[in-house]
Order: C-alpha cells, then sequence, then structure tokens
C-alpha cells in the first residue's frame, strides 16, 4: 500500500497567528471578533453547526483550523437564494459543501417514499431545514454568489453518488453529481487527508483544475491522458458461437488482442459505438497488467449513457466499483458521461493511529452553537456523551453504506487517546452524570482487528473479511478491546460505560471473554443485535450470517447476564424486502419472532441507497456478488407498496391492523392452517373492532395516532420481548 503524507507534517499556513477559535464563525460579526477579514474556508452544512467530533462540518473545520487556515461554517442556509451564501463574504480557497451527517433524500423520505416530519440535525428537530439533494442545490447557489471560487463536495451524499447511481426516489439511473452540482472536484471516503491537501495546494496557488493526483477524489475531464493503460470492462458475454465467453472480471495479458477484438464484434453487434480514449494502450479483458503499469492503469466501467438503459450493465458496473475498493490495490476508474469522462482516483489512505487520535483530540467544544441558544439538537443529544474509537468496517453488508465510505480497514484510535476523551467529557460537558452512552464506531467490536498480514490485506480482493465464514487470516482478538473497556469505566468520576454501538456477534463469538465483559458491564437491560434474517435466501444476499451465529451468541449473553445476576434481553434487528427476500422468508421470520417471543415495535423495509451492492440487485434483478452476465443468477426483488407492505406487515404480526392482509396472504400461500386462536397459529380468524384495513387507511392518511406503541423513529427495527413494555434508546451516532 501507499503511504502519505502524515497530517501533521503540513507547514502551517500563515493564518495561523490567529490561533484557535471558540466556535468556527458563523456570522460576520464572529469574524470581525475573531479580526478576520475574511475566511480561507466556507463550510456548507445542511445540520446544525454542532462544534463535536461526531459532527462532520466540526471534524473537517477543527482540522484545517489546525492547518492554519480560517473557516467558516454556513449551516441549514436557506436555499431560495445566493444571499445566505454571501453572509462571510468570498472565501480566499474554496466552498466545502456537504449534505451533512446524512443523506438528504434519506433524511427527508421514508422507505415508503413518505415524507419525515422530523429531522434530528436540526434545532428542536424541525423537517424542512435542508432541501433534497443538498449537495446540488448548495453548490448551485454558492457558484451564484461567487462565481469562479472552487467549490468542493463531500460527505456521504457525495460520495455515495460519485458515478452513475440508481436512485430510489425517482427511480431512474443519475449521472454523477459531479455533473449535476458542477463542482470542481468530488472528495469521496472519510475526507481528511484530501481536504487538508486541497487546502494547501491551492494556498500554494495550484489551479483547482491541476489536482488530478489526489487519492479519494473525483473530477471531470475530457479524456484519458496519453500514457496510460485503460482496461476495459464494458462489455458482458453476449450468446452466439462469434462470442467466445469473455470473464469482465479476469484482467490478464494474455490473449489481450483476441478478447479485444470480442468486445469490438460484441459493440458493433450491439449497435454501441465503442467508446472514446486518447490512451496509447488499450488493454481489453486482459488477467494482469504489469506491476510496472499498474499505478499508471485504468479501469473504464460502462458509459452513462450505457447503464440508464441496461440493468445488467448497471449490475456490472456496481460490482467493478466493489472489486477495486481496497486503497492497497485499486487502480483509477473512468465513466464517460457524454463528451465528458467522470475520473475516480483510488481511495484514500486509511489514518494511522496517531493520525486518528490528533483528529478527534482537537479543541472541540463538544456542544452546539451558541446561535442555537436553549433549542434542542436531538442527535446531539443521542451523542453528547459518547466516544469514537475507530472507523472503517469489513462487514461488506450489501445493503449498508459504510463499508463504501469509510472502507473495511479499521482505523482505530490509541488506548490513552480514548481515556482522555472520556476525561474531557467527564470534565467538560454540561449535564454528564458519570454515564458514557457509548465506546464504539461504525460496529463495536471491531477496535485494532486487522488482517494477519499487511501483504494478504493490500492483495486482497474480497468485499467481506467475515462472509460467508470469517477469514483465517483476520485476527479476532478482542484483548485490547476488553482491555479498554476495564480501564474506561475504572476512571473516576465514571459511573458506567455503555455499549450502544451495533455489536458484530459473529465476531463476538470468537471471543467469550468480550461476551462476558460485555453482558456483565456494559448493557443496561438491553443490547440491540442485527441478524437482519432467518432465512437463507435473503441472508446470501445481504452477506450475513446465519441465525445460528445468533444463537450462539445468545447462549453466551443470556449465561453471563444470569452469572452477573442480571435479567437482561437482545434487541434483534430485521430488514423486510430485502433483494431475496421471498413471501415464504417473512413467514419463516415472523413464526420464528412468535416462537422467540418477540414482538417488533419498529420495523425498517429495504431502502436502496445509493451505489450499494443490494441496490444493484434491486434495479438489476441481478446479483453482483458473482459475476454478472446476461444468463447470470436472477435474485428474487421484493418490488411494489403492496408487496413491501406485507413484509413488514409480517414482522409486525401481532398488530391486529395487519392481520387482514395477512390472513389474505396466508390463503394465497396455502398456510391457512396458520390462521386459528391458538399458540401455533400466526394470526386470528376474528378481527377486533376499529382495527384493519379502515384503521390503517386512517393511519396512512395520518387521522390516528400511532397504534401500539409503533415508533416513527427514522430508521428504527427493534423488536422486543412480549413481557416488557420497555421503549427502544436511540440507536447511537448517525
Amino acid at each position: 500500500m501507499d503511504t502519505a503524507r502524515d497530517l501533521t507534517r503540513y507547514r502551517k499556513h500563515w493564518a495561523s497567528r490567529f490561533g484557535t477559535a471558540p466556535f468556527l464563525p458563523m456570522s460576520r460579526a464572529e469574524m470581525d471578533a475573531l479580526g478576520w477579514d475574511s475566511c480561507d474556508i466556507i463550510v456548507v452544512t445542511g445540520d446544525a453547526y454542532v462544534d463535536h467530533p461526531s459532527f462532520g462540518m466540526a471534524i473537517v473545520g477543527r482540522l484545517l483550523e489546525s492547518q492554519g487556515f480560517r473557516v467558516g461554517i454556513i449551516a441549514q442556509p436557506d436555499w431560495q437564494s445566493a444571499d445566505p451564501f454571501r453572509e462571510l463574504g468570498k472565501p480566499n480557497l474554496f466552498f466545502g459543501i456537504t449534505a451533512g451527517n446524512m443523506d438528504s433524500m434519506v433524511n427527508r423520505y421514508t422507505s415508503d417514499r413518505r415524507i419525515r416530519s422530523d429531522d434530528a440535525y436540526t434545532p428542536g428537530g424541525e423537517g424542512g431545514r435542508r432541501p433534497d439533494r443538498s449537495v446540488i442545490v448548495y453548490a448551485q447557489r454558492a457558484r451564484e454568489a461567487f462565481p469562479g471560487v472552487p467549490i468542493v463536495i463531500g460527505g456521504i451524499e457525495a460520495s455515495l453518488r460519485r458515478i452513475a447511481h440508481f436512485d430510489y426516489w425517482s427511480e431512474k439511473v443519475r449521472r454523477s453529481i459531479l455533473l449535476d452540482a458542477k463542482a470542481d472536484l468530488l472528495v469521496y471516503g472519510n475526507g481528511e487527508r484530501q481536504i487538508v491537501d486541497i487546502a494547501h495546494r491551492l494556498a500554494a496557488g495550484e489551479a483547482i483544475g491541476d489536482i488530478t493526483d489526489l487519492r479519494g477524489t473525483a473530477f471531470l475531464r475530457r479524456a484519458v491522458p496519453e500514457g496510460w493503460v485503460e482496461v476495459d470492462s464494458t462489455h458482458l458475454d453476449a450468446p452466439g458461437p462469434l462470442n467466445p465467453p469473455v470473464d469482465p472480471y479476469a484482467m490478464d495479458d494474455n490473449g489481450g488482442t483476441r478478447a479485444s477484438t470480442a468486445a469490438k464484434t460484441a459493440d458493433a453487434a450491439a449497435g454501441a459505438a465503442p467508446a472514446e480514449t486518447s490512451a496509447e494502450t488499450v488493454v481489453k479483458f486482459v488477467r494482469r497488467v504489469k506491476s510496472v503499469d499498474r499505478s499508471r492503469s485504468v479501469i473504464r466501467l460502462p458509459a452513462y449513457e450505457q447503464v440508464v438503459d441496461d440493468p445488467v450493465m448497471y449490475a456490472h458496473a456496481s460490482r467493478i466499483l466493489h472489486l477495486e475498493a481496497n486503497p492497497g490495490n485499486a487502480r483509477a476508474l473512468v465513466q464517460r458521461h457524454g463528451l465528458s469522462e467522470v475520473w475516480l482516483n483510488p481511495p484514500p489512505i486509511p489514518l494511522t493511529t496517531a493520525e486518528m487520535d490528533h483528529v478527534y483530540e482537537l479543541p472541540y467544544q463538544r456542544r452546539p452553537h451558541p446561535a442555537y441558544g436553549d433549542a434542542e439538537i436531538p442527535a446531539y443529544k443521542m451523542i453528547r456523551f459518547s466516544i469514537s474509537i475507530q472507523r472503517g468496517c469489513f462487514g461488506g453488508c450489501s445493503f449498508c453504506s459504510i463499508t463504501e465510505h469509510e472502507g473495511r480497514i479499521i482505523q482505530s484510535r490509541s488506548e490513552r487517546s480514548v481515556l482522555r476523551e472520556i476525561e474531557t467529557v467527564r470534565d467538560t460537558v454540561p449535564g454528564f452524570t458519570g454515564v458514557i452512552s457509548d465506546l464504539g464506531g461504525p460496529t463495536a467490536n471491531m477496535y485494532r482487528l486487522a488482517c494477519k498480514s499487511r501483504e494478504i490485506e493490500s492483495a486482497c480482493r474480497k468485499p467481506s473479511c467475515v462472509f460467508p465464514g470469517i477469514c483465517p487470516n483476520l485476527n479476532t482478538d478482542h484483548a485490547p478491546l476488553i482491555e479498554l473497556y476495564r480501564k474506561a469505566r475504572a476512571l473516576p468520576g465514571i459511573k458506567k460505560v455503555l455499549i450502544a454501538s451495533g455489536v458484530r456477534y459473529d465476531l463476538a463469538i470468537e471471543s467469550p471473554e468480550y461476551v462476558k465483559e460485555l453482558a456483565q458491564h456494559h448493557v443496561g437491560g438491553y443490547l440491540k443485535i442485527a441478524p437482519e434474517a432467518i432465512s437463507e435466501g435473503p441472508l446470501s444476499k445481504m452477506m450475513k450470517p446465519g441465525i445460528g451465529t445468533y444463537d450462539r451468541f445468545k447462549e453466551l449473553f443470556d449465561r453471563y447476564s444470569k452469572e452477573a445476576g442480571k435479567q437482561q434481553y437482545l434487541i434483534p434487528y430485521f430488514i423486510a424486502a430485502h433483494p431475496g427476500t421471498t413471501d415464504e422468508d417473512m413467514l419463516e421470520l415472523a413464526l420464528w419472532l412468535k416462537k422467540n417471543g418477540f414482538r417488533a415495535d419498529q420495523v425498517q423495509a429495504f431502502l436502496p441507497s445509493p451505489m450499494a451492492t443490494a441496490t444493484a440487485m434491486y434495479h438489476s434483478g441481478k446479483n453482483p456478488l458473482r459475476r454478472v452476465t446476461r444468463t447470470s443468477e436472477e435474485v428474487a426483488i421484493p418490488r411494489g407498496l403492496k408487496v413491501r407492505r406485507l413484509h413488514k406487515a409480517f414482522l409486525r404480526y401481532h398488530d391486529a391492523n395487519n392481520w387482514p392482509l395477512l390472513r389474505e396472504a396466508l390463503r394465497r400461500m396455502g398456510r391457512a392452517d396458520l390462521i386459528g386462536p391458538g399458540k401455533q397459529h400466526l394470526v386470528p380468524p376474528w378481527q377486533p373492532a376499529g382495527t384493519g384495513t379502515l384503521a390503517e387507511g386512517a393511519r396512512a392518511r395520518g387521522d390516528v395516532r400511532k397504534h401500539g406503541g409503533a415508533s416513527a423513529t427514522p430508521g428504527g427495527r427493534a423488536a422486543r420481548p412480549f413481557r416488557t413494555q420497555h421503549t427502544r434508546p436511540p440507536r447511537g451516532k448517525s
């Protein structure tokens, strides 16, 4: 893997003489108080400004400040005009645009495309304070306010739209967000390395259009530069004797001419124009690019014009993108959009432990900007006493954006740094009662876990280290995490350290000592866990372990809880209507829930987020976890509101409003034997007054209050035992 410049080794910009701002300014008056005549960089965000390391604008802003730059924040601006974007004046270097910690479309719409009434990242939880597709709108307004100022977009919304992507809300493939936002540069993934380098290079006088060599960035160019080796992956196997099978994922210098000829023949047969290129060498379907050429090789994805009309090509492009995700071996990617080429450099090099410590120990105030007064920001309330100890996830779940955004290489902080931050929370955060609400990250228990061999890690192209089973090269030693837990709860003034991040239970059972530590000291009665499904069909498409792994974890958890004299419960999470799920799979899950005494308070239907592997399944009906061809594996797709509603009804089989729908489905499936009054039945044959279809219609119109304790919390999927009236706590950091 390439080396990267240490974040702390840059020479500070001259404006470092102004020192550290108490809060990054949001107004001209604050700039005047700091003695600033201008900002070097202005960050525009769809979230309220909270100066806390769980908020992206705070991390980026404080990191740039530590480099000597003057950073202003424009938070949740009124996008109806460009005036709010002129509030802080013209930035000397660039605008940094982000939708915030959440994708603006996921933030605003449910999986059934209904508008949410609230927004956890807004004062008072008020909804509607950010536009749909915020990055595009903010970038356009910033350009209108100050033409000629470079626009750099980033964050989760931009990161997941860096190439042509399926958009669930419009049910069509949209082009790269770079074109719609008319941005100069897109930063994808965790952006610390990229944003610091961009700032210093622009400050040194380099033009934004000349920054084309930076990992973790995407930009537009007219053609592939001369001297690059272009690996064409746009061909799919086509039937017929003139088109011998060619593996689009195989790359070798043997038989390059024959493969090239086959590709051209297939293009001609399909009536497609060959991709334009100015590369000196075009290598099509070769197995290996020589080592000397790898750093100058680029893989051509199917063009936007191809994937927009051809779902199979879309699935193929998705597979290639995910295969080229390891910073140790990924190559550049290019995708034509009309006359422009969207160029993606390889992913950024993960931060070292020392760099992680530096980023998380910057001088955050750890509270919202004073401009919000006493208004409560729900997302801040959720995370104000939590500590991030790691980044990344090697689980590779096909429906999840974490691996695509943060990568699968775990970046961990040092034990000393984490303990120092706990002391900072204890000593400085108002309202602290001695309880740390979470020590975690994307997952609770991947701290310091990594491949046993750097060489193997750098060469690996697997999307997951734990599916279909745990890789033998993966170190699963939980000892460093156990030691961190023990030292954290031993600190003076710390009464309790809870774990709110999701526990990866297939890893946890590799360390019974960890499960014991967790159950006996770090659970407040309930622990969330995410089997997501129990049937092989959906599990294989989710890349999740079988339910037997959950059973083994539950056995350990129950045993150690009992040893400690504690009555504690697991809260399982499930997804309805995920690709690969049939009505029979959901029925099996409903019967499992009833047998085990669970009633789902909140359920979630699968939401196809841009660029996820499961989204490619949803759109194409193909399985990109394997080689994609016209005749490759078909995936069952629960599509349409009626099917999605039925799958959610199976999860809430106990809700009388769902019984008419379930009775109809059970009869259609030939399982009328499950309709009856007994314990062996799923639903009764009778209907309580005031429930059923009419009540469901009223709920859809908003005419009645939520029924049976169902929560409107966005994204909630918890289930609870029959015997408790527990209301699920917040799910931790977003």
